[in-house]
């Protein structure tokens, strides 16, 4: 009986200490890039969220989505440099009706993982216009594995 309660005792403190400790956690600062509703006309850019680490997945998403042209007219920095960040995207549905949004409203790292948090902070309806929210931040570089909630 002794040998089974101390066989026991040691899978628990084993099972108990393990890597994958995501007890720690902290807030990550990070920046806006772009926030916006635009309609590009492409029903193909589908709800999507992405991580995205090199200029080549950088610049094909400024051409998919026009957010070159967008941007020259709201004056964001598109610059990013990938030694340092990488870069954060949530894309929505396409929506018959303007107004809505969607919102990274905080960004949480772990000892193994990044959480991003996503919300949905406008309801949108207010006009009859094609629209796609879209939010797009950059963080820190990291290796680490980013979920989306």
């Amino acid at each position: 009986m002794k040998q089974i309660f101390i066989f026991f005792c040691v899978f628990f403190l084993l099972t108990g200490c393990s890597d994958n400790d995501d007890s720690h956690s902290s807030e990550v600062k990070y920046s806006e890039i772009i926030q916006g509703d635009n309609f590009n006309g492409d029903y193909n850019n589908p709800k999507a969220n992405l991580v995205i680490k090199d200029q080549t997945e950088w610049n094909n998403l400024l051409l998919k989505f026009n957010l070159i042209t967008n941007a020259n007219v709201i004056s964001p920095d598109l610059n990013v440099d990938f030694t340092k960040y990488q870069v954060i995207v949530v894309i929505d549905d396409v929506y018959n009706y303007g107004g809505y949004s969607i919102d990274i409203t905080k960004i949480i790292e772990t000892n193994n993982t990044v959480f991003v948090k996503v919300e949905y902070l406008k309801p949108g309806g207010f006009n009859a216009a094609m629209t796609q929210p879209y939010h797009i931040v950059k963080i820190p570089k990291t290796d680490k594995k980013v979920v989306f909630k």
